[in-house]
């Protein structure tokens, strides 16, 4: 038996805060191999999390620590939806369907979930990034993050340049 407790959340929130992605995972399955991946996720609100989708698996996530803005796009970059989870909101965990464009935003330093989908972990095929959003170290992140944090459903992706 294995007991996840508070003091490991604690130990991944320093590793994020000291990650450059402001993130931390620890892989509770034992190898890429298994066929269910699980693993816990602790995130810093400065973390961008490019928008991306998995076209071979779903994934589900339980927010155990803090709370997440999830928002949901369509193929242009539009925002199709936003959603609280986690803290003192209805939400505390969601599924994202197949080929879902799809990104979250930690709302608070040291947000946590525990996140599963199905295995084998095939980093070829595992996800793909947005085109319409800036790769990880862009300059134009930070403004991304900033329209991330504020649109509203229906708002468009700005665009940036390479």
């Amino acid at each position: 038996m294995r007991i996840f407790d508070t003091q490991l959340l604690g130990e991944m929130a320093a590793k994020a805060e000291a990650s450059p992605r402001r993130r931390s995972h620890f892989n509770v399955h034992a190898s890429a191999a298994d066929p269910v991946q699980r693993f816990f996720v602790v995130v810093d609100r400065q973390s961008y999390v490019r928008p991306h989708r998995h076209l071979s698996k779903s994934e589900l996530a339980l927010v155990i620590r803090g709370r997440f803005d999830i928002i949901t796009f369509d193929e242009s970059g539009r925002i199709t939806a936003r959603y609280l989870l986690g803290g003192d909101s209805a939400g505390f965990g969601y599924e994202t369907p197949l080929a879902a464009w799809h990104t979250l935003i930690a709302r608070e330093d040291g947000s946590a979930f525990l996140e599963i989908k199905e295995g084998p972990y095939d980093p070829a095929s595992a996800i793909e990034f947005a085109s319409w959003a800036p790769p990880e170290d862009h300059a134009s992140v930070p403004d991304f993050m900033h329209w991330l944090r504020t649109a509203p459903p229906g708002a468009i992706a700005p665009r940036f340049s390479v």
